[in-house]
């Protein structure tokens, strides 16, 4: 009996393994066999397929997937001010891969948990902000990491000010999951510059920061021009 297979994990699942198997929305692709090689919080399988290539010939490929569910991410802005708000926290990955101390400035995110999009990042939002927002603004969708992370991410936008303000305090998060964030209020035009010095280094707030200035609420163009038009899945 195996754990996450036959027998429930620490999560409660089973079936890991059958996740994939029935795949036929592209037919140069047949799936064989599925491995869970882990399933510890986050799964990590491992999938045998065939692919017929653009020549028509077949191969036997295998790969490895990291499937943690999916996201959404969102901005924070108050154009009175020109200003966004964005959170501060450790994040080991970077931390171990040559980020000078972990301590990532980023855009509010969270995975779904089984949630609605809209419902999460709300959730989000004042978990790590203390802010409580309106309806949020969807953005687009987007696979963050598609050669290895099945992850897709909702960015959306909304406004903040002291309104806005549940909560507050010195830090932000989930402490019972070992959060523990701080809040970051940053001029917007010093936000994108901090994109091009690498003090800001993740990739979703640095989308969110590109879009606010492109199309969103710091653009001088026309709220709905064609420019970076939402794609929402």
């Amino acid at each position: 009996m195996t754990a996450g297979l036959d027998t429930p994990d620490r999560r409660g699942r089973t079936g890991l393994d059958l996740h994939g198997r029935d795949l036929t929305g592209n037919p140069q692709v047949r799936v064989r066999d599925v491995e869970v090689l882990s399933c510890d919080w986050y799964v990590l399988r491992r999938t045998t397929f065939d692919y017929r290539h653009s020549d028509g010939h077949w191969s036997r490929e295998q790969r490895e997937t990291y499937d943690r569910g999916d996201g959404a991410t969102i901005l924070l802005h108050n154009t009175g001010r020109r200003t966004v708000l964005l959170t501060r926290q450790f994040r080991l990955p970077a931390y171990v891969n040559g980020h000078p101390d972990g301590m990532l400035i980023e855009a509010a995110a969270g995975l779904l948990d089984g949630d609605a999009p809209e419902e999460a990042i709300r959730r989000e939002a004042a978990e790590e902000t203390g802010h409580v927002i309106g309806v949020p603004e969807p953005v687009f969708t987007v696979y963050m990491s598609p050669g290895s992370v099945t992850e897709r991410l909702h960015f959306y936008a909304a406004p903040y000010d002291p309104a806005t303000t549940v909560a507050e305090g010195d830090g932000y998060g989930v402490a019972e999951e070992g959060e523990d964030i701080a809040t970051v209020e940053l001029p917007f035009d010093e936000a994108l510059a901090m994109v091009r010095t690498g003090d800001i280094a993740d990739a979703k707030t640095i989308m969110l920061l590109q879009w606010a200035a492109l199309e969103g609420p710091f653009s001088a163009t026309p709220p709905h021009s064609t420019l970076l038009r939402p794609v929402l899945g």
